[in-house]
């Protein structure tokens, strides 16, 4: 069994809001911290928040290549986005399709005041499944 993407009837469709209710994957469950916006050396790459944004996503990247993953691997994201508003929405509904397209993983987008670092306006955490091999 692969990844399995379930937008029930009887709930809205979420794929305009960038997520689907339900994902399923057997395998090993890899967990990858919030990234942000950051250079190697964990500067914040830039004070603007799509820059930010595409950096996180470029990052999470980088971090699931690491453990031999990409982005369809992962059944779940956490997004945290500093002020959120409709047009921080559109920018990260940008990048999320421009990720994975129609096959969106389960997220929860959580607006919050301030994150780790002051210059920070953006995180991504993520889980990831690694597939049973045979």
């Amino acid at each position: 069994m692969t990844r399995g993407i379930i937008n029930p009837a009887g709930l809205h469709d979420p794929t305009g809001y960038g997520y689907s209710h339900i994902v399923s994957a057997p395998g090993e469950q890899v967990f990858i911290a919030g990234q942000y916006g950051s250079d190697e050396s964990g500067h914040v790459v830039s004070g603007d928040f799509a820059e930010q944004v595409a950096r996180a996503f470029g990052n999470l990247r980088t971090a699931l290549a690491a453990v031999g993953l990409g982005p369809s691997d992962v059944v779940r994201i956490g997004t945290y986005v500093v002020g959120h508003d409709e047009r921080k929405l559109e920018v990260l509904l940008k990048e999320l399709h421009a990720t994975w397209g129609s096959a969106l993983p389960a997220q929860t987008l959580i607006g919050v005041a301030a994150l780790a670092l002051p210059d920070m306006l953006f995180e991504v955490d993520a889980v990831a499944v690694r597939a049973l091999t045979s």
